[in-house]
């Protein structure tokens, strides 16, 4: 029998829908990429804004109709939408057989199979539910994947709704990230992506408490040529140690995913956030000084109630002074049951738009003068497609799937041909906005 998924937001998420689908496999499913084929539908969903809370129910309805026109007898809503909204997701989605919450992803193969009752949710605390007890994963990409290190968060962000969907951070066993990672390599992946909700503070809550700089150089050793690369990072929880072993270790990618949400002080501390500007300033330029052409990507939030048009201009100083390699800005999502809805001088969706925009405009030619400091140099490049003859695209070890831009390799006829999947080295010869442009060596 024939089974679909479709997979929402963030690259977590992306794990928990391929542990679900292999647990899936395990129990004798066979998952197919066309819903119109499909005896059942898994919708795995993200309601961490407003944005993705209208993207999942759309995805919801577009789905439900193949209970109508195609095969589907059995809909099944999982992840942080019914988490979210709770029992009242059942009565405002009637086309939805089954809801899951993000505590009983491990309960995926009784939703599918069990008795259909008309909307009932499982939603087991997330607190009380093991992170380790995943088996194998089905996997959508052969030579990229997601290794989930952690789950949860501790931390109280007033304009962050993880905690309460995902629970208190909760770290896997060290040996059991190693012997995953493992797995993965021996079955061909060359990058591994480290994934959570507070990376850097990995370890810090298990019974006998570890760092990530230690768990970085023990998957430098496990992983051989593949790359190593940490994303989700946070500026209150990275250490010089941190810093230091990824200068050490040529596989762990010199890459810092660290979302600093904004500059301005007044800001951070309402959105909870305990840092000021200086020391911001202070961790990238260690960073760049310890870590040889190391890449900085973070992510802002502008529109937050209060935000002032001189706590917009100390940002927009502020990105002018770091010169982030990579930069993605949201405005403000506001909902109830947010901290900081009950926040005063909530900004206009126009004016934070405009601010967005402003900053978005800016950041792109930050961007494409950084890149042009890569012209003449040669990188290692991971070859992701094919899409016509002698022009191949992959990413540099400075780029992450799915939120950086590409490089874009070319080669001559009887030169070398990169394969997919495989590292080139190519010799960086142009750029654009935010692509990088080579030839194949």
């Amino acid at each position: 029998m024939h089974l679909y998924i479709e997979s929402l937001g963030c690259a977590r998420n992306q794990v928990d829908s391929e542990n679900m689908a292999g647990q899936l496999r395990q129990a004798g499913w066979s998952l197919t990429r066309d819903p119109a084929e499909a005896v059942v539908i898994v919708v795995n969903t993200c309601s961490f804004v407003e944005s993705a809370i209208n993207e999942s129910i759309e995805t919801i309805l577009e789905l439900a109709r193949f209970k109508k026109k195609g095969r589907c007898k059995r809909l099944v809503v999982a992840g942080c939408l019914p988490e979210r909204f709770r029992e009242a997701i059942a009565e405002a989605l009637p086309e939805v057989d089954q809801f899951l919450g993000t505590g009983a992803f491990t309960r995926i193969v009784d939703a599918v199979t069990g008795p259909l009752n008309g909307g009932v949710c499982l939603l087991p605390d997330p607190d009380r539910i093991a992170i380790d007890t995943t088996g194998a994963r089905e996997r959508g990409q052969s030579h990229t994947a997601y290794l989930k290190i952690a789950e949860g968060c501790s931390r109280h962000c007033t304009y962050c709704i993880i905690p309460r969907l995902r629970g208190r951070q909760k770290s896997r066993p060290m040996e059991h990230i190693l012997n995953e990672a493992r797995e993965l390599v021996a079955g061909g992946v060359k990058e591994l992506n480290l994934v959570a909700q507070d990376t850097t503070h990995y370890g810090h809550d298990l019974a006998e408490p570890v760092s990530l700089d230690i768990l970085l150089a023990r998957l430098a050793d496990v992983a051989g040529d593949a790359w190593v690369r940490f994303l989700y990072g946070h500026p209150e929880s990275i250490t010089d140690g941190v810093i230091e072993t990824v200068a050490a270790h040529p596989t762990l990618c010199p890459y810092f995913d660290l979302p600093v949400q904004h500059a301005a002080t007044r800001v951070l501390k309402k959105m909870g956030r305990n840092y000021e500007k200086e020391k911001l300033l202070d961790l990238f330029q260690r960073i760049r000084s310890t870590v040889a052409g190391a890449a900085l990507r973070t992510t802002l939030i502008v529109g937050f109630p209060g935000e002032t048009d001189a706590d917009f201009q100390e940002l927009m100083d502020f990105v002018e002074q770091v010169r982030f390699d990579h930069l993605g800005v949201f405005t403000y999502s506001d909902a109830e049951d947010l901290p900081s809805h009950r926040l005063p001088g909530h900004v206009s969706k126009k004016v934070a738009q405009s601010r967005h925009d402003t900053l978005m405009e800016r950041q792109m030619e930050i961007s494409a003068d950084n890149l042009t400091s890569r012209i003449g140099k040669t990188l290692s490049v991971l070859i992701e497609a094919a899409p016509e003859p002698h022009l191949y695209e992959g990413r540099s070890i400075l780029q992450a799937p799915e939120v950086d831009g590409m490089t874009f390799v070319r080669t001559l006829p009887g030169g070398p041909t990169p394969s997919i999947g495989e590292f080139a080295s190519v010799t960086i010869t142009d750029t654009l906005e935010y692509d990088l442009i080579g030839r194949a060596l």
